[in-house]
């Protein structure tokens, strides 16, 4: 027996290995697994599988499995089981070519545009003079990042007033439309807001680009994967429906 299969459990004549831990670490979801990693979480791991494992015990003993209740749940879930495997084993194999991602690309590239956004700093007070003074002194040659740094009220002080790149719509009415329309390095004139003045640095505007074709190829590649995954998942349900005879009442 391999290291990575030791047994770390007996239950009677049943055994529980390293694999066994390991495999119900991957069924779990990845942030949840993080929890389970190294020695302790392993631990709790096994002492969950030998639970599970002593309730199989005691429902076998009982004779759960001939239960008229069980036996319907039991239907009930090899039903949908079958459904979800007949849907999986349809749409098995389902390709999508180099040749059609790239058909679909330029004929969908006013979707893939990267939007116009600015990368901008800001100095916030609550009166408008104060504002206006500080603006008057960044456009004197003061410097904008130690301005807001020692007057600003707004959180982004301790970066020097930076709020890094935004689009448009993320900020204030005001603010958003008078951004937008500045020039790169115009520092503005006072901007008021419901959170007070604003005097703005507009550092560097990027337009609205198009994304080129590797940017959005694993995008296009999912995309037609489904639609491609519908089309013959409906196939077959129209053969189906011709083969058992379908009529809605």
């Amino acid at each position: 027996m391999t290291e990575e299969n030791k047994v770390l459990a007996s239950i009677g004549n049943v055994d529980i290995h390293e694999s066994d831990v390991d495999a119900y670490l991957k069924s779990m979801n990845p942030q949840m697994a993080i929890q389970f990693q190294g020695d302790e979480g392993k631990k709790h791991i096994l002492d969950e599988l030998v639970r599970q494992e002593l309730l199989l015990m005691d429902a076998m003993d009982k004779k759960m499995d001939e239960d008229e209740e069980f036996k319907k749940v039991f239907a009930d879930t090899k039903k949908s089981l079958l459904k979800s495997y007949n849907f999986s084993k349809t749409i098995e194999g389902v390709e999508v070519s180099e040749e059609d991602m790239k058909k679909f690309y330029e004929e969908n590239k006013r979707f893939f545009k990267n939007p116009e956004s600015v990368h901008a700093a800001h100095i916030l007070v609550d009166e408008e003079e104060k504002a206006a003074d500080l603006a008057k002194q960044a456009r004197d040659g003061a410097d904008f990042g130690e301005l807001a740094k020692e007057h600003s009220s707004c959180p982004s002080n301790q970066n020097g007033g930076d709020l890094g790149t935004f689009g448009r719509g993320q900020m204030v009415p005001e603010f958003d439309e008078k951004v937008f329309d500045m020039k790169d390095g115009e520092i503005s004139d006072p901007v008021k807001t419901q959170f007070g003045y604003h005097v703005i640095k507009r550092i560097e505007g990027n337009p609205e680009e198009e994304k080129s074709f590797d940017e959005v190829r694993g995008e296009i590649q999912m995309e037609l994967t489904r639609q491609k995954q519908q089309e013959r998942y409906l196939e077959k349900v129209a053969e189906l429906e011709k083969k058992y005879k379908v009529e809605y009442k």
